[in-house]
């Protein structure tokens, strides 16, 4: 069985670029997001972690950590770092998973449990390690998105993911299509018109059980 939303992720002890963690310890209280790539030294996966470095302030301010994963070593890594920030213009200083025996893809059912890396493995041996993962304070995944290696991930579309989520589960309300902060959220069928209106106020009906309300605060 792979790993599912809502599923507590596996609390494996990890080699990085910047030591070894174990990952419910390094989450902490905060979020996190685990990004993941099939090697180092590939275009697609260079600018994708270059555009997770610009936005290290964003991350900060949504109390999120980040770290990459990619089934190379610790020195791939650190030499794969000054590339990255060349091309992407930004430090990055988060760590980045040596998951060269590939515990972690596997654990996370980016690969099959039989999946091993051949002699002058490429890309395409790990092709579907591309997968982004946050995950929430009680280490419980919340949202994945897969990518092929020809396209870049939107992390505009992760940011926007992210502060979804938060909200949704911070305020107790879902997000409709394309929600961005500050647009009304919808109210959950599990609240009756009363309760809705003692808990959020006056809101809008559109459909019996489409209930639309600004927050406030």
């Amino acid at each position: 069985m792979g790993l599912r939303i809502n599923d507590t992720i596996p609390n494996l002890t990890v080699t990085t670029d910047e030591g070894t963690v174990t990952l419910h310890d390094w989450i902490g209280d905060s979020w996190a997001i685990l990004f993941s790539h099939p090697k180092d030294f590939t275009p697609v996966c260079t600018t994708e972690f270059g555009a997770v470095a610009q936005l290290a302030e964003e991350w900060a301010k949504r109390g999120t950590k980040v770290m990459g994963i990619s089934v190379d070593g610790v020195e791939e890594h650190l030499r794969w770092k000054k590339d990255i920030e060349t091309a992407g213009g930004a430090k990055p200083a988060f760590p980045i998973v040596a998951d060269k025996d590939l515990t972690l893809s596997k654990a996370f059912d980016m690969l099959p449990a039989e999946a091993y890396l051949p002699e002058g493995a490429t890309p395409n041996d790990t092709a579907t390690v591309r997968v982004v993962f946050i995950i929430g304070p009680d280490k419980k995944l919340k949202l994945s998105m897969t990518y092929p290696m020809n396209v870049g991930r939107n992390f505009a579309e992760v940011l926007r993911a992210l502060d979804a989520l938060q909200t949704a589960n911070g305020r107790g309300v879902a997000t409709p299509a394309n929600w961005t902060v500050g647009e009304d959220v919808i109210i959950p069928l599990s609240l009756n018109d009363a309760q809705a209106e003692e808990k959020f106020g006056p809101f809008t009906t559109v459909l019996p059980y489409l209930r639309k309300v600004g927050l406030k605060g």
